[in-house]
């Protein structure tokens, strides 16, 4: 019954990712996409929306400011589908040591930053690649390409992602085990199991590495609230075999293509835990927030 119960919550976990995924993958105008088919200029693209030539999924659109994803539309030009045109686009694959106070998305309706206010206009439209939460730090790939986006955020294909926290409070040791196992959270969701070590304490603070392969909403936090203690700074420092070396606070990086080659492996091993060195280093970090 308990693996079964797993089996289920992996699969909702699943599903919760990838939709969350696919919201992020924003619409484009259509005389942008296709421009950047290479079939026309964006001035001549408007012409031929104008004039009725251009059509999603089989209905005529002639509303210049109109959108569509490429991900999931249609788009024909006088006839001819222009999806496998744009899918051979170049890609970018951009890797940002997000700072604290920066909002995981390409819009916001309040007006917050956005991760995307890091990254220079020349890297065209990308779209975060799962989430870090507002008050979050640390490592977060950025991407136009869907389909690595899908493979990085599904929890079937166990891309890890492993987190510095500092926790208010030193917890016992059983309840750090149960998180090891997994809980139910507040919402019901069951967690997977966690690989979780205990970095260092002191009498008034706790910290802990913790890696992951599957992420819920806020779902670190959450787990620590659940025990009765909260985190007062969490930072992811590594995604599948990405460390955060060499990264500013608020600098990005472009991936290469033999990381993003390395990253389509589902088999990837386990990082080992920081060692003293690195616990002091989570010292430093935490007394920045």
């Amino acid at each position: 019954m308990a693996a079964r119960n797993e089996q289920k919550a992996e699969a909702e976990s699943r599903r919760q990712e990838q939709e969350a995924a696919a919201a992020l993958i924003m619409e484009e105008r259509l005389q942008k996409l296709i421009a950047a088919a290479g079939l026309a200029s964006r001035r001549h693209a408007e012409e031929l929306i104008a004039s009725g030539q251009v059509t999603v999924n089989g209905k005529v659109v002639d509303e210049l400011g109109s959108k569509a994803d490429p991900e999931k539309d249609h788009v024909k030009v006088q006839g001819k589908l222009i999806n496998p045109l744009l899918k051979a686009r170049q890609k970018v694959y951009v890797l940002l040591n997000k700072p604290k106070g920066y909002l995981t998305s390409v819009s916001d309706s309040e007006g917050r930053p956005l991760v995307v206010d890091l990254l220079p206009r020349s890297l065209g439209r990308v779209h975060p690649v799962g989430r870090l939460d507002f008050n979050t730090e640390g490592l977060l790939l950025l991407t136009n390409d869907g389909d690595f986006t899908n493979f990085i955020t599904a929890a079937r294909n166990r891309v890890q992602k492993v987190y510095e926290v500092k926790v208010k409070g030193v917890p016992p040791e059983e309840a750090i085990e149960r998180l090891r196992r997994g809980v139910a959270l507040d919402d019901g969701t069951r967690t997977a199991p966690a690989k979780i070590t205990r970095l260092e304490e002191t009498t008034s603070n706790s910290w802990f590495e913790i890696l992951l392969h599957q992420g819920r909403n806020q779902q670190i936090r959450r787990m620590f609230d659940l025990i009765g203690f909260s985190v007062v700074k969490l930072r992811r420092v590594r995604i599948g075999f990405l460390g955060d070396s060499g990264l500013s606070n608020g600098g990005w990086r472009l991936l290469t293509p033999d990381e993003v080659k390395r990253f389509m492996k589902k088999e990837q091993k386990e990082p080992r835990a920081r060692s003293v060195k690195g616990v002091k280093r989570v010292k430093r970090r935490a007394s920045h927030g």
